[in-house]
């Protein structure tokens, strides 16, 4: 058994579980939180989740009312209701940071509306910068050591811009966490 199985990392609104994924690779004890299982919002959850002395916490709270490409949408930016998301992942990091040491925390949104709310970002990378072939802007805010670029960024070929034909339109496609900097910020933040 790996010294890693006990360094427990919480992925809160995980989605696909790909930004955590290479550190259940390397044998972490990775909890993936999110709906309809694990709800961020409540406070029950909150409190357990504080009871597992993570190692780490990953927190990629839903893009969709902070995108500034959510210009033509069919129902009204609600900010308010994004933010409680947001707000409770980060009762949850205070939660645990008081409670015992936390080695690193970080929440991860596309360049957006959210700058707005906690102010400019310690990090913002593309994934071409990590060798992922797409341009999208992400930011990155909390308490962790910056993954390194690739000294010569990936090309993104035509078709991987957001206006091309070929961009995934599919927004589920689009908000999982590039394998290259998933594997980059693991590295950096073992």
């Amino acid at each position: 058994m790996s010294k890693e199985f006990d360094k427990v990392i919480l992925d809160l609104c995980a989605g696909t579980g790909a930004w955590s994924k290479p550190y259940a690779d390397a044998g972490y004890d990775v909890r993936l939180i999110t709906l309809p299982e694990w709800d961020v919002n409540n406070y029950d959850t909150r409190l357990l989740l504080a009871a597992t002395k993570p190692y780490g916490i990953l927190a990629a709270p839903p893009c969709t009312m902070f995108s500034l490409a959510r210009q033509n949408a069919k129902t009204p930016r609600d900010l308010r209701s994004a933010m409680y998301v947001v707000r409770s992942c980060m009762e949850i990091i205070w939660e645990c940071r008081c409670e015992h040491q936390l080695i690193f925390w970080a929440l991860e949104n596309p360049t957006g509306y959210l700058r707005q709310f906690l102010g400019k970002p310690a990090f913002t990378f593309k994934p071409c910068d990590f060798g992922d072939p797409m341009a999208k802007r992400t930011d990155l805010w909390g308490y962790y050591n910056f993954p390194k670029k690739q000294k010569s960024p990936a090309v993104v070929p035509i078709g991987h811009h957001r206006n091309s034909a070929n961009y995934p339109r599919n927004p589920v496609k689009r908000a999982i966490t590039p394998p290259g900097f998933a594997k980059a910020f693991f590295e950096a933040n073992r």
